[in-house]
Formats: structure tokens, C-alpha cells, sequence
């Protein structure tokens, strides 16, 4: 493990570790206080993940394979469940391989969600990292709705050292991006990072928003590949899981970035949105750095949940 991967890894764990209190030591009750295999012992595992905020139709799923697994190896002690447990939120949470194409390609990355959970942070965060790979950014700043929103996408924009069109409030998020679309041509633009604003309440706008801002990338930008994240904040839990799924209704969501997963005891709602949506989380927050925006590994997300390094995985340490 790389340094860097190494310290976002502790901050992982000890970032879940409200999380962890809320599932894994009710969990781990369950398979002491147990002596049999039995509905009542289901019952409630089922309760804890559900509290756990893993979401009731990945929870009964995460059950059924549990069940499947504990018949199909013919095990009698409860003890010995926590691994096929954790195998089972596992395979819940595999959506594939997770694809990030706007890395390596000539792409536009569209940047959604409500206000208040970190969007434009999230954005500003992901320009660092692209810039650190050596990759040309320019930064669309068309969430013209929130006053504070451009001043705040320039501190992020001078920091990464990478390009902002736009920034003024009140101004047509179309015509900052048709501005951006050209900026991004004339410098050769790896990646043009446009930060949108997020009304849910007001669903209409938002649609005819991104149908416009489509519209004009469509024509002007035609070669470019597409990625639309959309921001959520893991604190609201269950919140969070319908603000994606409306959030999918006005646009075509390609993946999530998932905030503020330190500090929360609802961090299960990662692998809610992973089996509900069928969208894969492609980047976790824990913290305010750039180091602290990390893509998402489910395999890696679990074991710091259970708080278990996978001996097997750390092969390159040896």
C-alpha cells in the first residue's frame, strides 16, 4: 500500500467508525449471543443493517445469499457467519468494474446536487487530482444559482492551478458552459469539469437546465466523452438514496461521489445506492484535503467497515 492510500485507509476506518458502533458491535452481539441458526437470528441481523441504513431491499437480498451460503456449507454455529456475512455485503455491492474513462479520454464530467453537500468542494477536489495526473482541466463554474458558489470554485481553481470559466451569479449555466466548451477547445482541454447547480426542489428547472446545458454539448462538444456525478451527502442516510434516485429521473447518472463519510453513523448507505440504483459510488470523501477524495472500492470500503486489512490483497507489501 502507498503512503497515500495507506492514511486514507486509516481515516476510512476511524472515519466509519460511528458506522461501525451502529452495525458491526450489534452484528457481532448477534453472532456471540446466538447458539442456533435460526429466523430469530436473521431477524434480527436484518433489524441492524436496516438501522445501519444498508437499505431494506440490499439488506433482504444480503440475507437471502447469507441464508443460501449457511445451507449450502451445511454451517451450524453462528460464530462462523461474520465472514460469509461480510462475503454477502460484498456481492451486494459489486456493480462490475467501475469505469473512469474521463481520466484517459477527452471527456466533460457534469457535477450535480442539492446544495450543502459539498458539491462544488467535490469538484474542486477532483481537478486537484486530475491536474496531479498530469491531466489539462478547465473548471465550468454554471451553479450561477448560489451566490457564494463561483468565489468558492476560484479558491478551488487557484489552489488545483487549473482554468475557471464563469462564476457570475445569476448568469446562464448554459451559456457559462458554451463559454467553457470553447475555453476547453482553445487550450487543448483534457477534461472540462463543469460544477451545476442542484435544485430538486424545483424539478422542472433543473430538467430544462440540463437539457440545455446537453443541448449545447451535443453540438459543440460532440467528441467529448460524457460523465454526470452526482454529489451526496452520506450524513442523510436514507435522504441521500432518494435525492439519487430523483437525481436519475432528470439525468443520465453515471456514477456517485459520496461526502462526508467521516463523521457519519449511516455510512451503510453507500452499499444502498450500489444495489438499489445499480450506480457505483466512484469516490468517497473523508475529510477536507484533496488526498481526502478517494475513489471508491467496495471490497476496500467493507473491510475498513469490519475493520480487517485483507491480508491476501497486501501481497505488494512483502
Amino acid at each position: 500500500m502507498s503512503e497515500e492510500k495507506k492514511s486514507f485507509w486509516s481515516r476510512l476506518v476511524s472515519g466509519l467508525s460511528k458506522t461501525r458502533d451502529n452495525i458491526v458491535s450489534g452484528i457481532d452481539s448477534i453472532f456471540n449471543g446466538f447458539s442456533s441458526i435460526d429466523d430469530e437470528f436473521y431477524e434480527e441481523i436484518e433489524e441492524i443493517l436496516i438501522m445501519g441504513d444498508i437499505g431494506v431491499n440490499a439488506t433482504e437480498a444480503i440475507i437471502e445469499n447469507l441464508k443460501a451460503k449457511v445451507k449450502e456449507q451445511k454451517i451450524k454455529d453462528p460464530s462462523e457467519c461474520k465472514e460469509l456475512l461480510i462475503r454477502s455485503i460484498k456481492e451486494q455491492m459489486d456493480v462490475g468494474e467501475t469505469a473512469y474513462r474521463f481520466e484517459t479520454e477527452k471527456s466533460v464530467v457534469l457535477v450535480i446536487g442539492v446544495n450543502g453537500v459539498g458539491k462544488t468542494t467535490s469538484v474542486g477536489k477532483l481537478a486537484g487530482k486530475l491536474k496531479d495526473q498530469g491531466r489539462r482541466v478547465v473548471l465550468a463554474a454554471a451553479d450561477t444559482f448560489r451566490a457564494a458558489a463561483g468565489n468558492q470554485l476560484l479558491e478551488w481553481a487557484n489552489r488545483a492551478g487549473v482554468e475557471m470559466i464563469g462564476g457570475q451569479e445569476g448568469a446562464d449555466p448554459a451559456a457559462v458552459v458554451y463559454d467553457a466548451v470553447a475555453a476547453a477547445k482553445a487550450r487543448n482541454a483534457d477534461v472540462l469539469l463543469c460544477d451545476t447547480a442542484g435544485r430538486l426542489h424545483n424539478k422542472k428547472n433543473l430538467m430544462e437546465e440540463l437539457k440545455k446545458i446537453n443541448r449545447i454539448l451535443e453540438r459543440e462538444y460532440p467528441d467529448a466523452y460524457r460523465e454526470t456525478l452526482v454529489v451526496l451527502d452520506a450524513t442523510t442516510g436514507q435522504n441521500a438514496l432518494a435525492q439519487a434516485r430523483e437525481f436519475s429521473e432528470v439525468a443520465d447518472i453515471t456514477g456517485i461521489i459520496l461526502t462526508k463519510m467521516d463523521g457519519t453513523a449511516k455510512g451503510g448507505i453507500a452499499v444502498a445506492i450500489h444495489s438499489e440504483l445499480g450506480i457505483p459510488v466512484k469516490y468517497i470523501g473523508v475529510g477536507e484535503t484533496i488526498e481526502d477524495l478517494q475513489k471508491f472500492d467496495s471490497n476496500e470500503f467493507v473491510n475498513a467497515l469490519f475493520d480487517r486489512e485483507e491480508r491476501e490483497e497486501d501481497v505488494d507489501a512483502g
